[in-house]
């Protein structure tokens, strides 16, 4: 049966710009706000778009990931003609290689897009937080008869060296794209949201292969290569929340973006999760909690103020945590401070501790990184990081 549209999610990255939170996962398997992880955005956003079929690209640390994902189930991703597929790296007759970038990934597995007949192909990545109805931006696609669509969001100026910039008519056609440019001609940032014909995404993939000098790259190569070529390239303006997480500050903003309200996860427009069964929060006599989110498994004895808690979290007598993001089953001391941090899932802080410093745009919070154990009394300065 020939699908309109099969997605294909990119997350095989090795996010290295998350230091410890990537050491022993990848980048899309890190916890998120209060109960979700990363990769449960574009997900939730193909089940809400009606996208039934999704191969999710893993190549870095894949363990934890591909056990979180299952069978696809909490994203209605279960499903005997389509659903989700894993696809990493293999060996095949003619041997293999590892992903050697974004566009050679999507090359590899052309024959599972071609065993749906996809007419056309959604390319997302695995690093990015925003909520998107991809059905309308394949209806925008399929209106103008685009041989590829770009999702767009403006992004101040100051920051369009950051992203692959772009400039279009007044119909919406790309005249113009540049990845990372000094110099930028806009502020039209790709989100790096793509949809092609699947004919025309294979025809341009193979020619990049045949190309001794590509990186393999749509940004760097495939969506120039395809404007100088003359195909009908297409922006679709996005005007919702939609941040990149692939650097710890940025994680730790969008973090706080929730506590603002900026970003809102309780709205109609549902973000689904795999969750292991806790029991409800609990908040001792003496807690006081401020402008802080907290979900099941929770609890809480001592002061937190402006902080993201996630599953099975404990704030032992007499803590004071802010400005913080504290990930699944860890512990914080009795006694212990923590400001402006990010701590990973499975931490123990021991009493007594300093951890962090005050907020400061210019540097990056204090990381301390997966399952580590700090002894009583420890300090760790502002910006510190422990593998």
């Amino acid at each position: 049966m020939q699908k309109k549209c099969v997605a294909m999610l990119l997350a095989g990255g090795q996010g290295t710009r998350l230091y410890a939170l990537t050491t022993k996962l990848a980048k899309p398997a890190v916890s998120f706000g209060s109960k979700y992880r990363i990769i449960d955005f574009p997900l939730s956003n193909c089940a809400n778009s009606g996208i039934d079929t999704v191969g999710v690209l893993t190549q870095y640390q894949p363990m934890l990931l591909n056990e979180y994902l299952g069978n696809g189930e909490p994203w209605n991703l279960d499903r005997s003609h389509g659903g989700l597929h894993v696809l990493p790296p293999y060996l095949a007759k003619s041997g293999g290689e590892w992903y050697k970038g974004t566009a050679n990934a999507i090359y590899q597995n052309a024959a599972f897009l071609n065993a749906y007949k996809a007419e056309n192909v959604l390319i997302l990545s695995g690093d990015h937080i925003y909520k998107m109805d991809y059905s309308q931006m394949l209806e925008y696609h399929i209106s103008k008869n685009a041989d590829c669509t770009i999702a767009v969001i403006d992004v101040p100026i100051e920051e369009a060296p950051r992203f692959g910039i772009m400039s279009f008519d007044d119909d919406g056609r790309i005249t113009d794209f540049a990845e990372k440019p000094k110099k930028p001609k806009s502020n039209h940032a790709s989100m790096g949201i793509y949809i092609f014909r699947r004919d025309v995404l294979l025809d341009e993939l193979s020619a990049e292969e045949r190309n001794p000098d590509s990186s393999f790259d749509f940004g760097k190569d495939v969506i120039p290569s395809m404007i100088k070529g003359g195909r009908a390239m297409y922006a679709y303006k996005f005007t919702g929340y939609w941040k990149d997480v692939g650097t710890l500050r940025s994680l730790w903003e969008a973090n706080m973006d929730i506590l603002s309200g900026v970003l809102n996860l309780s709205d109609g427009f549902k973000i689904f999760s795999r969750n292991k069964a806790y029991p409800p929060s609990f908040m001792g006599s003496d807690a006081r909690v401020e402008n802080t989110v907290m979900t099941a498994g929770c609890e809480v004895y001592g002061d937190v103020k402006n902080c993201v808690l996630s599953e099975g979290v404990i704030i032992e007598e007499g803590a004071k945590v802010t400005d913080s993001v504290i990930m699944r089953d860890t512990v914080i001391g009795k006694n212990s401070v923590v400001s402006y941090s990010v701590i990973d899932e499975g931490v123990q802080i021991g009493a007594g501790c300093k951890i962090g410093g005050a907020t400061d745009a210019q540097k990056d919070p204090t990381l301390i990184g997966r399952d580590k154990h700090i002894p009583d009394k420890s300090v760790i300065g502002a910006g510190e990081v422990i593998e």
